[in-house]
Parts: C-alpha cells; structure tokens; sequence
C-alpha cells in the first residue's frame, strides 16, 4: 500500500482566511461603543434607570462613527465599513 502524502483535508485551513476576508467585505470589521447620548427626564446619571438612547459613537479601526440609535437602543458592537462615513 502506498503513502499518501497529499490529503484535500490538509486545505482546511485555508477556509478560515477566506471566511475572515468574505466578513470584512459583506459587513466591514468590528467598532465597539464609546459614547452614547440619551433623552434625560430628570434621572441624571442613575444606572438603573429607563433610557431612551439619540446617538451612538463608535470606534474601531476605521476611526469614530456617530450613528443615530436604532428604537432607542446603542449595541455594545457595530460591524462598519469605511464608507459608512
């Protein structure tokens, strides 16, 4: 019986690069929240209370984004590109 020396199986890892570089392109890389503005009603700065948040900021390695928030809500993680400028 002969060796194998070549299996397609050892081209696995391949997909993993291809997989990363097809997310950047279909959704733009990760920005974490930094700043957010909300409607204050009298609660200040009380971390329990209710928020109805206006703006977003974001920041990542395309730089700052400031977004308007979606139904009131900042996420902790945006995936952006460079166009979303």
């Amino acid at each position: 019986m002969k060796p194998r020396f070549f299996k397609l199986s050892y081209l696995a890892w391949v997909f993993v690069p291809i997989g990363m570089w097809l997310t950047y392109q279909l959704v733009g890389l990760p920005h974490g929240i930094w700043s957010y503005s909300w409607i204050d009603h009298g609660q200040g700065a009380d971390p329990f209370a209710q928020r109805y948040y206006t703006r977003c900021r974001f920041v990542g390695p395309f730089g700052q984004f400031e977004l308007p928030a979606q139904n009131g809500r900042c996420g902790w993680v945006r995936f952006l590109k460079e166009e979303n400028r």
